[in-house]
Parts: structure tokens; sequence; C-alpha cells
């Protein structure tokens, strides 16, 4: 029996396989309303039988966007507007729906990543960045504001208020974006954390705010609704974030429930050194669930059935998180099963599009 097809349950939610589609941003929001881009996009995805949907990284407040064109949830009109789409996807879809709730702190204020350039001054129609330093990205971007103790209760209250909005629009799941150099993973590294107060300089403080955010989201929310958490699990910079590190932060969110922890790495420094390949990522996560005891998600480059069968059946991750193979192929997992002699679940208005000679494929 293929493992990666098998069940898997995240606290009270149980997955029907271990296939996970990851965030992918896609800039396509209006003031932070999702539009019908969203209501397509996700309604596809909603059909590929995969275990659980996680949607975007959505801004908790407008100055936490990445560019001006990011999803948010903030106010009671883009609840609204997300609240539709949902409610479209959930008629034709018992798929699990999960949120990704962000903030990007000191790399906001960005252009359309297709259109590509500087950050956005004021002037362009950019905002001023937030972040735990007066640390810029890089050279060309403006000087973040550091965080004082008003901004920094109200940025921990916009993810409260986020989290409470998508659990009554009706989300199963909550996963909170500590990853790819965004505010909280601003907080974790040393390379974008040089504060002199409770929440720099040592570990322990640097691990202060985000899991104070982690602690008020979990709080603020029924048992019922799993709260997980993607982080980066290296800054892959000499001096920065590790995997060392990341080992002691999943032990602090076990001893507070999390439900999940999903691990990429990177994205904090323009002076990472990486090498992707296929399953370069793996090893992160399997030792953070060796460690920690976490349920995981991996990812990074996963593309193939056999590669992700193997990263469930050889105990390196629980589930196995894909993006961009999603958006070339937004039926792999039916391919997926296909080659594994698994099933899936799909609209049986698709049914007749089974190849002939595959096994009973869909449920």
């Amino acid at each position: 029996m293929s493992q990666l097809f098998t069940p898997y349950s995240i606290g009270p939610l149980t997955l029907e396989n271990r296939i996970v589609i990851a965030p992918m941003c896609q800039y396509s929001a209006e003031d932070g309303h999702a539009t019908d881009w969203h209501r397509i996009h996700l309604g596809q995805l909603a059909f590929s039988g995969a275990g659980l949907l996680i949607i975007e990284a959505t801004a908790v407040e407008p100055a936490g966007r990445i560019s001006p064109a990011d999803l948010g949830l903030w106010s009671d009109s883009t609840e609204a507007a997300l609240a539709g789409v949902i409610d479209s996807v959930r008629k034709y879809s018992k798929m699990p729906l999960a949120i990704q709730l962000g903030h990007a702190g000191r790399k906001a204020s960005n252009p359309l990543p297709w259109v590509g350039g500087p950050a956005l001054r004021e002037a362009q129609g950019g905002w001023q960045t937030v972040a735990p330093s007066a640390l810029s990205f890089n050279e060309h971007d403006a000087t973040p504001l550091a965080l004082d103790q008003a901004g920094l209760q109200r940025v921990l209250q916009a993810f409260v208020t986020a989290a409470q909005r998508a659990h009554r629009i009706g989300f199963d799941a909550i996963e909170i974006h500590a990853a790819h150099g965004y505010l909280l993973h601003q907080f974790l590294s040393p390379l974008s954390n040089a504060r002199t107060d409770e929440y720099g300089g040592s570990q322990e403080n640097r691990m202060r705010f985000p899991l104070q955010v982690f602690d008020a989201v979990r709080e603020a929310l029924p048992a019922s609704v799993p709260v997980g958490i993607r982080i980066s699990a290296t800054d892959w910079v000499e001096g920065g974030w590790d995997i060392a590190q990341s080992v002691v932060f999943a032990q602090a969110l076990a001893k507070r429930h999390c439900a999940f922890i999903h691990v990429s790495s990177g994205g904090l420094s323009p002076l990472q050194a990486i090498t992707p390949a296929p399953d370069y990522q793996v090893p992160l996560a399997a030792r953070i669930r060796a460690e920690s005891g976490l349920p995981t998600i991996a990812v990074g480059l996963v593309t193939d059935a056999e590669q992700a069968e193997a990263i469930v059946a050889n105990g390196h991750a629980d589930m196995v998180g894909v993006a961009r193979v999603m958006l070339y192929d937004p039926h792999w997992p039916w391919h997926a099963a296909a080659k594994l002699g698994a099933q899936v679940t799909a609209p049986p208005q698709y049914w007749r599009s089974q190849p002939h000679g595959v096994h009973k494929l869909f449920k």
C-alpha cells in the first residue's frame, strides 16, 4: 500500500492522504480583497485530490503585504471577499482548507514579481516597512522602522484577529508564517535582529515574539482548529539562523501543542548560499521530526510520485508539500495515485477522464 496515500491526522483534523498543497502567492488581490482569480485558482486546486490545501500567505495588516496586490484578512470587507471565494470552493469540494497568515516585515512594499525592480517607495504606492531592527533586506531598500512595544502588540493582535476571521469563514487549520525572511523569521535570525531588549540577543529572546504570536493565536481559537507553523530551518548564511536553533524552536512549539511544522529554508538574506536539488530540504524536516516529535511537512523540489512516496515511507516527514509542480500540473495527485496504485477523491463530473487500463483511480 502506498504510504503517501494513507490518511493522517493533524490534531482533530484527518487528511485523506499526505499530499499538502503548499501556499503560493498569487499577487492578484485588490487592496487585500480576494478576487475571481482566487475563486478560479483555488477551485481547480480543490479538485486535485490532495489531502490539504493551504492558501497563500495572507497579510494580517496592510503594512504586512509583500506587494500591493497581496491577499489580506484585516477588515470586515477583506473577510467578506475571502468568505465568498471559500463558499464557492466548499460548494463543490470537501478538501480541508488551511490559510497561511503572515507579515512581510522588512520584505514588504515590493512590486509584482513579474514586473520586478527595487522595493516601492511611498511615492510609488509603497509604504513604511517595519522590522525587529532598523536593518534593511538589501542596500536598495528603505530602512524599516524598528517595532516598539506598541508596534509589537499591534502586530500580535493583528495575527489573532486574522486567525479569528479565518476560523469564522470556515478554514479548517491555521499556518503561521515564520519563514522565508518575513517578519517572524526576522525576529528569529541574528542577521536581522539586533535588538537589545527582551526580544533580541540570545536565542531565547529572539524566539520570544514568534512564540508569543503562536501562543496568542492558539489561545484565541477552539482546540478543534489545528494551528501549525512554517519555518525556514536555516538561513544558509554563516552566523545566521540554522538547523540546531530550529530544533530548539520546534521543541518549544511542541510544548505549546503546535499541530505541525512546515519545514522550508532561506529567504532572509541576499547572501544565502543554496544549491537547490531534489529533496534538498528534506533532511531538515527529518531532523526536526526526529528531535521534536512534531508532525512535519517536507518541501523542496519534490516533483514526482516515487520521490514523495519515499519521503513518507522512509519516515523523513509525515506529509509532503508541493507547490510549483501543482501550478504546472493541477492534477498531480491524480497522476501520483495512478503511478502508486492508490485512489483519490475527484468530482464525479471528471470520473470518465480516467485513462483506459488504469486501476480504479477515483472515489
